[in-house]
């Protein structure tokens, strides 16, 4: 009868160990889930999720059953352990001693360790299926949970501790960012640029994206009608700026298409120009590139002149460099923006003087600095505070430069030696 009871206390005994691993392996896996794949599954209708996300808005009630039927578990399971062992060798200090280390050694493999990792393993396919017992369980012990919960809540009190908050996780811009670029595994590369780029519109101004003044294509109102004819028939854009005199004082934007529509063979002069023109829609150069892809859209207006604060003209942007920031160059180059840089055999790049720093850290990897000037040339001259003479060389960063044309008071020419590039160059 002795050696029944024993082997019946032993059975009760792994019983124990079972229930245990049961909360324990139920703990990890809820808090090892995705939050925002459980919403997801929870809203279109899967009973687990909505089971599981019902007992995960209140985590302090969740713990408090998993950890109340965990140490009642343990606690027997050691209890349990004691008697069997007095049992078999006697009540002293050895099988008090063996009882206490077998125990220990029982939860820490079999209640704790093992249950945890398969936990945090797989995660969806044991805290679905779990919460099905954990609902009830709650229940039936919240009486008891709500009373353990009181004392808790009032020694974080007396600490100074705030309670658990039980507001919704809510993720900044950057977060949302990591949150793609790491676990965007399911989604094409394509998808994925796109996205990261839109996280990125709010952090860049209009300045960072537009055409620089330099680089303007516009038409002199008060030239003669030869010459009005001329760079009207050889331009490469469909919308032109028209300025009288000087490039500050824009009066209009007129489109070519509707120029030729309404021209019809007539001769196209500064009449008629003026005539089709419409108004000149002016940027601060400080405004973020979300903010101004909002006022597009309210102004229905697809081109932008951008002004500082003193009302110069310092550049232009359309609404097509907004979408090409977002998805990526999709247009064909004309040529006033290509051959910005050129990779070389050797290695190294010859880039335009006035070759935006974004697109060299876009494109090629570089890393400069974008928080004051937006060129190679308007870095190169912040670094000398001077026009350097051609063979200068200097270092950015880490990138070796060496200046190879300067005209104008402005460097013309660079050639970058980024050493990392050279094996993809020359592939």
């Amino acid at each position: 009868m002795d050696q029944f009871s024993i082997f019946a206390l032993l059975i009760i005994f792994f019983f124990l160990l079972i229930i245990s691993a049961f909360f324990s392996i139920s703990e990890t896996s809820m808090m090892a889930l995705n939050r925002y794949k459980m919403r997801h599954l929870a809203s279109k209708g899967h009973h687990g999720a909505t089971r599981t996300e019902k007992l995960m808005a209140r985590t302090d009630r969740l713990l408090g059953v998993i950890l109340l039927g965990n140490n009642l578990a343990n606690a027997a399971a050691a209890t349990l352990v004691t008697v069997i062992a007095i049992r078999l060798i006697g009540e002293n200090e050895i099988a008090l001693t063996l009882a206490t280390l077998f125990v220990t050694a029982a939860i820490l493999i079999f209640s704790e360790i093992t249950p945890k990792l398969i936990g945090a393993s797989y995660p969806e396919k044991i805290a679905y299926p779990a919460s099905f017992l954990l609902r009830p369980l709650l229940k039936v012990a919240h009486p008891i949970v709500s009373l353990a919960n009181i004392f808790v809540t009032g020694i974080l009190w007396t600490l100074g501790l705030n309670p658990i908050n039980h507001k919704k996780d809510n993720l900044s811009p950057e977060e949302l960012r990591t949150l793609v670029l790491e676990n965007g595994n399911f989604l094409p590369q394509k998808h994925k640029n796109i996205l990261t780029n839109l996280f990125d519109l709010n952090s860049i101004t209009v300045e960072d994206v537009m055409t620089p003044r330099s680089r303007i294509e516009a038409i002199d109102l008060n030239s003669n009608t030869d010459i009005l004819r001329k760079e009207i028939s050889s331009s490469n854009h469909t919308r032109i700026p028209l300025f009288s005199d000087q490039l500050d004082n824009v009066v209009g934007i007129v489109h070519l298409r509707k120029l030729l529509n309404v021209a019809e063979g007539e001769l196209i002069d500064k009449n008629l120009l003026e005539e089709i023109m419409w108004e000149p829609y002016f940027v601060p150069i400080d405004t973020p590139l979300l903010t101004q892809l909002q006022n597009f859209q309210d102004q229905g207006s697809t081109m932008g002149l951008i002004v500082d604060e003193y009302g110069e003209l310092m550049g232009l942007l359309t609404l097509e460099d907004i979408i090409e920031e977002i998805i990526g160059e999709f247009t064909t180059d004309s040529p006033l923006t290509a051959n910005y840089f050129k990779p070389q055999e050797d290695g190294s790049i010859i880039a335009n003087g006035g070759c935006p720093l974004r697109d060299l850290n876009k494109h090629l990897g570089f890393k400069f600095p974008l928080g004051g000037p937006k060129t190679i040339n308007g870095l190169i001259v912040n670094h000398f505070q001077d026009i350097p003479d051609p063979g200068t060389s200097l270092k950015i960063g880490e990138i070796p430069v060496e200046i190879l044309q300067a005209q104008d008071k402005v460097v013309k020419a660079v050639r970058l030696f980024p050493e990392e590039l050279k094996k993809n160059i020359l592939k």
